[in-house]
């Protein structure tokens, strides 16, 4: 399998999309679930998922990044045959907080300007994806600028990054109507999502743990922590401009909503799962206890012998 097909393989199904802006891979050959497997985690920026990426996730496994220049699929220069299988992971964040967590980190100098965005072989064209500044970043813009901006990639990121975007003319927004194409993006990235293997929700990090240790039969060397004071928690913006978020991201806002439904069904199967194995378990253990209790009382009773004061008495009674 090559890995501009774009293809994963795992228990869930077949997912299609193409890698984001960083992507991270992690060899696995000690692994006791996936084998000659490996895992590619797909990072969307303001997604919350970079430090989580890095973590190790045992003692013989440490997560490498690799970084993949392209935000609509992996650079030529990434080809490589691997005769491995594939699971695509990833994580997605509330659509407004992960939106303010960008715009803090574009306003901090943060650009995406080696990404080539390849889409059906070819980068998009400056008229496909003009640019919403001029010079070498944007750092220093306000929200109101970043908002402004129609040509933002911020704009549904997580929709966009996880869709499959030749179904939809890649950045060609004249290949077909805005409504029909929002509706083909937002399908296609929901399939996706449930075509693969794991992904979890920064709003809910121990249970995106939980999942992840029981999709893979994993440990983390540590727990999860859940950190309410992000960037993004320290933006004070008023109704308005939530509303305005909520509007432009309105694609990523259905996703998210769909997500976490789907999230909340994996983990009460996972958990179901969990007490059917432990019940299981203990009824094993009771049976394999009652089992190596029996012989031992049937020896004591037929090589039991009278005691002492039981002989006496009955010496008495003669």
């Amino acid at each position: 399998m090559s890995l501009d097909k774009g293809i994963s393989e795992h228990p869930y199904g077949t997912a299609k999309f193409a890698p984001g802006a960083y992507s991270y891979f992690t060899a696995d050959p000690g692994w006791e679930l996936l084998g000659s497997s490996a895992q590619l985690a797909e990072h969307c920026p303001g997604g919350g998922g970079l430090q989580s990426a890095r973590v190790s996730l045992a003692r013989h496994a440490p997560v490498t990044p690799v970084d993949w220049p392209g935000a609509c699929g992996p650079a030529s220069t990434c080809y490589v045959q691997i005769p491995k299988k594939f699971y695509y992971i990833t994580l997605l964040r509330d659509p407004v907080s992960r939106y303010l967590s960008e715009w803090r980190h574009v306003q901090r100098g943060a650009t995406w300007k080696t990404s080539l965005h390849m889409c059906d072989g070819r980068t998009p064209t400056p008229d496909e994806l003009p640019s919403c500044y001029e010079g070498t970043d944007w750092s220093g813009c306000s929200l109101q600028q970043f908002t402004d901006c129609p040509y933002n990639l911020a704009n549904n990121r997580q929709v966009r990054m996880l869709a499959d975007l030749s179904l939809v003319g890649c950045y060609n927004m004249s290949f077909i109507p805005e409504k029909k194409r929002a509706q083909v993006l937002l399908e296609s990235a929901k399939k996706n999502l449930r075509d693969m293997a794991f992904f979890g929700l920064t709003e809910f990090q121990r249970k995106t743990q939980y999942l992840f240790e029981r999709t893979f039969n994993l440990k983390f060397i540590r727990p999860f922590m859940q950190y309410n004071s992000t960037r993004a928690a320290g933006v004070d913006v008023d109704n308005d401009t939530i509303l305005r978020i909520e509007e432009l991201n309105d694609l990523d806002m259905q996703l998210y909503d769909y997500a976490k439904d789907l999230f909340q069904q994996r983990y009460q199967y996972k958990r179901q799962l969990e007490r059917m194995e432990q019940r299981i378990k203990n009824r094993e253990e009771r049976r394999l206890h009652r089992s190596n209790e029996s012989p031992r009382e049937e020896m004591e009773e037929q090589g039991r012998l009278p005691t002492e004061d039981y002989m006496s008495q009955i010496i008495e009674k003669w």
